[in-house]
């Protein structure tokens, strides 16, 4: 729960942060601390399903007594809590790395406490005390899921990485579609944070006069596929691999 109240913190305090306005020094912002808050969460929760993996072998080898009416009463306050939490953070968890990375810690205590419910009850009814080893390592296995994919996604956006949801060959496709347009070099597509989608490349226009009415074509384009933050250099010749 303290490494959960952790993360929540951060997250909290980095989505205030990054709201500060750009500077000279930092043209975008401080943007970029919520994909670093999220790489954090996730390599937090890591550590923390591993922690727990190792506990639960040493359950498993030695099994402890198990107070199931505890153990029942402690995951019920757990759950209320963790629901309430789940449903604060649900919206806009897909959204954005940095909530996905707090509403991933808040769903793996989710997890744990239907687990310990489970296993408290199968304690009480069976008396069967592995049960309370055995769901910990099955939660394990879904928390490190959950925190390899956010580790994955944080690391994609710091890499520079073309976006999952979009086709490099389809950006190039449509661009070199619009009239005027000779060809397409030097393109790039890359997240800068969450939602935050840009792409810059170099267009050979041969006539100079289509340059507006080619820019325009291209934004409209990229803003059908989610980017909205458009750089295209107009050259007569193509001036660069």
């Amino acid at each position: 729960m303290l490494a959960d109240a952790a993360a929540l913190g951060l997250a909290l305090f980095v989505a205030r942060v990054a709201q500060r306005p750009a500077t000279p020094q930092r043209s975008f912002g401080l943007l970029r601390l919520e994909i670093l808050a999220a790489l954090v969460n996730g390599a937090l929760l890591i550590a923390i399903a591993i922690g727990i993996g190792i506990e639960a072998w040493h359950r498993l080898r030695a099994p402890p007594p198990v107070d199931g009416g505890l153990l029942l009463g402690v995951a019920g306050v757990g759950l209320v809590a963790n629901l309430v939490s789940l449903a604060i953070l649900h919206r806009g968890h897909e959204h954005s790395l940095n909530q996905r990375g707090a509403y991933l810690h808040v769903l793996g205590d989710l997890l744990g406490s239907v687990g310990a419910l489970a296993a408290g009850v199968l304690v009480l009814t069976t008396g069967w005390t592995l049960a309370d080893p055995l769901i910990s390592v099955l939660i394990t296995l879904l928390v490190l899921g959950s925190a390899w994919r956010l580790i994955k996604e944080s690391t994609d956006v710091l890499m520079e990485a073309t976006p999952d949801h979009i086709a490099l060959g389809d950006v190039h496709d449509r661009i070199a579609s619009v009239p005027g347009v000779d060809s397409v070099h030097d393109l790039h597509v890359w997240t800068v944070t969450s939602g935050v989608v840009a792409m810059s490349g170099h267009l050979v226009v041969k006539n100079p006069t289509d340059n507006q009415p080619v820019l325009e074509a291209v934004q409209d384009r990229m803003r059908a596929l989610g980017i909205n933050h458009v750089t295209v250099q107009m050259e007569r010749d193509q001036t660069c691999d």
